[in-house]
């Protein structure tokens, strides 16, 4: 259920386009996680679709909730390529030379 439309920024973030406060709707659902959410709809001029999201992070605006799901969006396709290319499963370190190293050695 939508609990409140948020306003969107008039000349920034075009691609926005829509900005609400929800809740769970199902007694299942709303046991489970019973606080508001946010969930934003934004327009992906790449691929031609609609992009919706839902977080629980309230306090960020809404280009910079849909920043963070789009880089979040280039890491995951990032390490489908790596393992996909180049079969490595899992990482030995988390840094970023780790990373690099695996890559190249591999």
């Amino acid at each position: 259920d939508v609990v409140r439309e948020l306003d969107l920024p008039e000349k920034q973030h075009q691609h926005l386009l829509i900005d609400q406060i929800i809740l769970f709707k199902h007694e299942a659902s709303k046991e489970k996680y019973p606080k508001p959410l946010r969930r934003g709809v934004g327009w992906d001029e790449g691929n031609q679709q609609k992009i919706e999201r839902i977080t629980h992070q309230m306090n960020r605006t809404a280009g910079t909730f849909a920043q963070l799901y789009k880089c979040r969006r280039q890491v995951e396709i990032f390490f489908r390529d790596v393992e996909q290319l180049l079969h490595i499963k899992s990482f030995i370190g988390t840094s970023e030379n780790a990373v690099l190293i695996q890559i190249w050695t591999h």
